[in-house]
This record gives structure tokens, C-alpha cells and sequence, in this order.
């Protein structure tokens, strides 16, 4: 296969999974915006009336099972069901989830939704990177085409936080559950019609859809048939045990990212309520700055990182030596999340009280670098590494960090929440230090881990 060539031009069907996330995100972000806000508001102004810690219960179970469904979906796709089957329906069962929230007056309707999208995702998320990955022949492009997909996410992700949740305001929270549902019906429209593109990927279980990269001599069909019942090897052992070493040191960085949202919105952000500190100065002119847009700011940031930094990797691989291994990757990953809460301390102990919004925008740059770095990796380097007949299972696997990151982090916040300045900066210094020190000895220690990486 001529590189070159290769570079030039992706297939069509990189493009049908890559927008299929890219409505999925678009639907879920606003709805993990909004669901605990409606839940918590009074019935006359179209929510649901419960109190704000019920709420706030319910849309961390919303975000923790759809978080740890795709590793049974995986595990469905592996075996079961063809992988091209389960998205279709994880579209579907997300779309009428959000149907059912549309009508929802209970909260025993609320659990029907989260139910119907966990499921939905699950049979989705890992499934979806597991077929666009078995479009490539050559592992080399790998890294570049999942960091291009994680703009398609982000491109999603950025619409429901910057514009699809300003309808609230005319259309009522209803009407915008509506919204998220037709969002993923027409992505299941998108995605079936367009299954002709992708080839034969994805039309049998994953441990019989074997890949092939260009640096084995043998064909498609012939390395399936030899994949088929093949035990797992020594080899493939330890590059299991490499993929759920990564994926447990990512549950330190969810755990801090996700944290971080809390001082920017509660010590550091602006509302009407007095858990708002309002550290910050929110105002650009004349404007008033939604705390939503810090979201919006991740976004855009991964939106533009996407294509640079799978170029970058791509030039990586091309020297002698390889690629940056996936634990370093982890590594400064964490790192960069670490110096996101020095910049918060910092801004802290300079503003006084009024923290310059640019503070607040290097936090968010800091926290999108590191997560650029290395979770778009993850599925390229689960695809490279996992044995054919466990590849949908380890998927799953990976976005399971996300699930016991959201667990922990609530009971992190509750230690660190405070109003003193003195102890903020003491508090998130300290752990900033932490984080850093572990990001540090990760690094370090990935000279004898890359072993496993590469058995």
C-alpha cells in the first residue's frame, strides 16, 4: 500500500461513523446539560419540582451507565450480534429514550429513559470506533483518523452546549428532549443508508471481522480463518493486561477533569443562588458569559486539535523508533490536567476575587490539551492491540474509567469544597502536586511497561 496515497484520502465510510458521533454527542451533551436543571425545576416552569440533590443523583446515574454499557455492548458485538446491527439499534433506543423523556412527568419515567439510552449507548459507543477502525489496512493511520473522529465528537458535543441549549429558554425542556430524539433518528437514518460504504466492515462479530494491516503477509480472509477459534496467546495476555493498565491509570485523569468543572462553575462561576461564588469576572464588554460556554471551550479546543495532533502522531510513527507509547501519551495527559489546577490556584491568589475570564480559558486549554493527547488514543490503540475475539469487550472496556471516575470524584470535591481562598489554594495546590507527581512517575515507569505494549 503506497502511504501517500493513503494520507490523501479516507474512506467515505470514515465519514458515516465519524458524523454518526457527532449527532449522538450533539443529542447527549444537551441532555447532560439540562437533566438535572429540569429535574429540579418547579413544575409551573415545565420541570419535574424535585429537590436539587435528587437531581443532581439522577444525572450522575444518567452519565455512569452510559458510560459503562458498551462493555456489554462490546461484549454483544463481539459474539452476538454483527457490530453494524448494534449501532443501528443503539441509535434507535437512544432516540426513543429521549422520546420518552419528552413526555416524562415522573420520575419513574426518567429511569425509563436512562435505561433505554445506557442500553443504546452501550450497543453504540465502542462498537461504532471498532468498525471505522477495520477501514484502515494500515495501523499507522490509525492514530490519525480516531484523533479526526474525536473533532467529529467534539463538533457534537460543542453544538448542544453552545446553541442546542439556549432553546430552553423558548421551547421548554420538553420540546428540547424532542429535539435530542429526532437527532438520533436521523443519525440511525444516516448510518443505515450508508452502510454500503463501509465495505465488509463490521458485518460479522469482531472476533470473526479480522483487519489487516500491510505489514502481514497474509490476506483478510486467511488471517480470519486463522483467527476464528485461535486460544489467546502469551502475547495477547500481557497486551490485555497493557490496555487495562492504560485504561485504569485514565481513571485518575476522568476523575480530576471532570472535577475541575466543579470549582469553575460553583467557586470561580456566577448564579442566583449563594453556592455561587463568583470568583471571576464572567463579563466581555457588555456580556455576560454563560458558565456553560467552559464546555463549549473544550470543545472547540478539541475540535481544533483533532487534525494536529493526528499529524503529529503519523509523523511520530514515521521515525525509527515508532510512535509516543500509549502510557507516555497517559502520562502527559495527566500531567497537562495537572498544570489545568496550578492555572486554577494561580488565578486564585492573582485575581483576588476577580479572576480575568483568560484564566478561566487557560484552565480549559489545559484540560482539552490533555485529554487530546491521549483519549482519542485509546480506540486506535485498543483496535492495534486487542486479540480479534475480545476486541468489542475491550472497547467497552475503555470508557469505563469514565464510570468510576464519575463515583469518585463527587466524594474528592466534597473533601476540597470550600470558601476560603487560603484553603482553595492550599487544597487544589496540593492536589495539582499530586496529580502531576503521579503523571511524572507514569512516564518513567513506561520504559518497562512499553514491553507489554509490544509483546
Amino acid at each position: 500500500m503506497n502511504t501517500s496515497t493513503v494520507k490523501s484520502k479516507r474512506p467515505f465510510g470514515f465519514y458515516v461513523c465519524s458524523l454518526g458521533f457527532t449527532f449522538e454527542r450533539a443529542a447527549f451533551y444537551t441532555v447532560k446539560y439540562m437533566l438535572a436543571i429540569w429535574i429540579a425545576t418547579s413544575v409551573a416552569k415545565g420541570g419535574l419540582g424535585l429537590t436539587d440533590v435528587k437531581a443532581a443523583s439522577m444525572a450522575a446515574s444518567f452519565l455512569a451507565w452510559t458510560y459503562i454499557a458498551p462493555v456489554f455492548g462490546g461484549y454483544v458485538a463481539d459474539y452476538w450480534l454483527n457490530p453494524r446491527l448494534c449501532v443501528a439499534l443503539g441509535m434507535i433506543l437512544m432516540g426513543i429514550g429521549y422520546a420518552v423523556a419528552w413526555q416524562a412527568h415522573s420520575i419513574g419515567m426518567v429511569w425509563v429513559m436512562i435505561i433505554l439510552v445506557a442500553i443504546g449507548t452501550g450497543l453504540f459507543k465502542g462498537n461504532l470506533s471498532g468498525i471505522n477502525g477495520l477501514l484502515f489496512n494500515d495501523e499507522r493511520e490509525l492514530n490519525e483518523a480516531f484523533s479526526i473522529q474525536y473533532s467529529f465528537v467534539n463538533v457534537g458535543s460543542f453544538t448542544g452546549t453552545t446553541f442546542i441549549v439556549l432553546l430552553i429558554a423558548t421551547w421548554g425542556f420538553n420540546l428540547v428532549f424532542l429535539l435530542c430524539a429526532v437527532l438520533m433518528f436521523v443519525d440511525a437514518i444516516w448510518f443505515i443508508c450508508n452502510m454500503r460504504s463501509l465495505g465488509d466492515a463490521g458485518k460479522k462479530p469482531f472476533k470473526v471481522d479480522q483487519r489487516k494491516f500491510n505489514t502481514v503477509a497474509t490476506t483478510k480472509e486467511e488471517k480470519a480463518n486463522e483467527e476464528k477459534n485461535k486460544p489467546l496467546t502469551s502475547g495477547d495476555k500481557k497486551r490485555i493486561v497493557a490496555i487495562i493498565l492504560v485504561t485504569l491509570f485514565s481513571v485518575i485523569f476522568w476523575m480530576v477533569w471532570y472535577m475541575a468543572y466543579m470549582p469553575v462553575y460553583y467557586y470561580f462561576g456566577h448564579g442566583d443562588g449563594a453556592d455561587f461564588l463568583n470568583r471571576a469576572n464572567w463579563m466581555i464588554g457588555s456580556f455576560n458569559v454563560p458558565t456553560s460556554y467552559f464546555d463549549s471551550m473544550n470543545a472547540i479546543v478539541c475540535i481544533a486539535l483533532g487534525p494536529i495532533f493526528g499529524r503529529l502522531w503519523t509523523k511520530l510513527a514515521e521515525r525509527p523508533q515508532g510512535d509516543m507509547s500509549m502510557f507516555k501519551k497517559t502520562a502527559l495527559g495527566i500531567i497537562f490536567i495537572g498544570f489545568a489546577y496550578v492555572a486554577m490556584v494561580l488565578a486564585d491568589m492573582i485575581g483576588h476575587g476577580h479572576t480575568s475570564l483568560w484564566w478561566i480559558a487557560l484552565v480549559a486549554i489545559l484540560m482539552s490539551v490533555g485529554e487530546m493527547v491521549f483519549s482519542p488514543m485509546g480506540n486506535s490503540f485498543i483496535t492495534k492491540l486487542a486479540p480479534a475475539k475480545v476486541m468489542g469487550l475491550l472497547l467497552g472496556f475503555w470508557p469505563i474509567a469514565v464510570f468510576f471516575a464519575t463515583l469518585i470524584y463527587p466524594q474528592v470535591y466534597a473533601l476540597l469544597k470550600t470558601t476560603n481562598p487560603a484553603r482553595f489554594q492550599m487544597g487544589y495546590g496540593i492536589l495539582a502536586a499530586i496529580v502531576i507527581i503521579l503523571g511524572l512517575i507514569l512516564w518513567f515507569a513506561s520504559r518497562k511497561l512499553d514491553a507489554l505494549e509490544k509483546s
